[in-house]
C-alpha cells in the first residue's frame, strides 16, 4: 500500500507537487480512476481517487475522509540528546515513530556529543516512517532544547529522568511506575550519562528517576526501549 503524506489536503480535491507527481505516475505508473490513500499529518486519513495522471501535477478528488485514524488517548514525548553518529539519531527518528510517539525533543545536556543538527534530515525520515507505519499523526520534531531550560517547563503529566548513574540505588522501573492513559515526557541522556547534579535539578523540578533495562544501553536503544514500553502498556 502506498501512502502519500499531504499536510495542506482538503476535503475536495488535491493537486501533488512535480515531484509527488512524478512518483505516482512515472516510478508507480498509477492511472486516472485508481484510488491512493493520503495521510495529512494531523490525523485524517483519505481515499482519494486520481483524476489527471499529469506527471508535473497529479491531481485527486478525495472520495472519503477518516478523522482521528487510530488516535491515541495517550501522549509520548521523549526528550533525548542527538548522538555523534546521525545514522543513530535518524534511526531513533525512524523507529520510535514506527512503534508510536507524538514528540521528539532534541536535547542538550552536560555530556552532550552533538550540540547542532540539521532537522530537514531526521524530518524527512519521521515522513517516510509515518507513511510506512500507516500512522495519520505526524511525530512534531522539535527545535534544539538546553537541558535546564527544557526541565524547567510546564508538562501535563508524567515526567521520567531515565540514568544508570550507580550512585542512585532501587529507582523504579518505568514498566512498573508509569500507568496506562498517562501523558509522559521521558528524558533520555547522552553516551555518557546525565550528571547527578543534572538528575538532582530534574527531580527538583518535579521528575521521578527510573531505569529501563538492567543493560547499559546506547542513548539510542534507550530511547526506542523507552517508546516501546510505553505503547506496550498502552495496548
Amino acid at each position: 500500500m502506498n501512502i502519500f503524506y499531504a499536510p495542506d489536503i482538503t476535503k475536495d480535491n488535491y493537486t501533488f507537487s512535480e515531484t509527488e507527481s512524478k512518483h505516482i505516475v512515472r516510478v508507480l505508473r498509477l492511472k486516472s480512476g485508481e484510488l491512493i490513500d493520503i495521510i495529512d499529518g494531523k490525523g485524517s486519513f483519505y481515499t482519494a481517487k486520481i483524476i489527471s495522471e499529469n506527471p508535473k501535477k497529479c491531481q485527486v478528488v478525495v472520495e472519503t475522509v477518516e478523522e482521528n485514524y487510530n488516535k491515541r488517548d495517550f501522549n509520548l514525548s521523549i526528550a533525548i540528546a542527538p548522538t555523534k553518529n546521525n545514522d543513530r539519531f535518524e534511526w531513533f527518528c525512524e523507529k520510535a515513530t514506527e512503534i508510536g510517539i507524538d514528540k521528539i525533543i532534541p536535547m542538550i545536556s552536560f555530556q552532550s556529543e552533538r550540540r547542532n543538527i540539521k532537522p530537514d534530515r531526521f524530518k524527512k525520515k519521521i515522513i517516510s516512517a509515518v507513511k510506512q507505519s500507516l500512522k495519520a499523526y505526524m511525530p512534531e520534531f522539535t527545535e534544539f532544547v538546553k537541558f535546564k531550560d527544557l526541565i524547567e517547563k510546564d508538562f501535563d503529566g508524567k515526567k521520567y529522568i531515565a540514568h544508570c548513574n550507580d550512585a542512585v540505588k532501587e529507582i523504579h522501573h518505568l514498566k512498573n511506575i508509569y500507568k496506562k492513559g498517562e501523558n509522559v515526557l521521558v528524558l533520555i541522556g547522552p553516551e555518557g550519562d546525565f550528571t547527578l547534579e543534572e538528575v538532582e535539578q530534574a527531580i527538583e523540578n518535579g521528575f521521578e528517576e527510573i531505569t529501563i533495562s538492567k543493560s547499559r544501553l546506547r542513548t539510542e536503544t534507550a530511547g526506542i526501549v523507552t517508546a516501546e514500553i510505553i505503547n506496550l502498556i498502552n495496548e
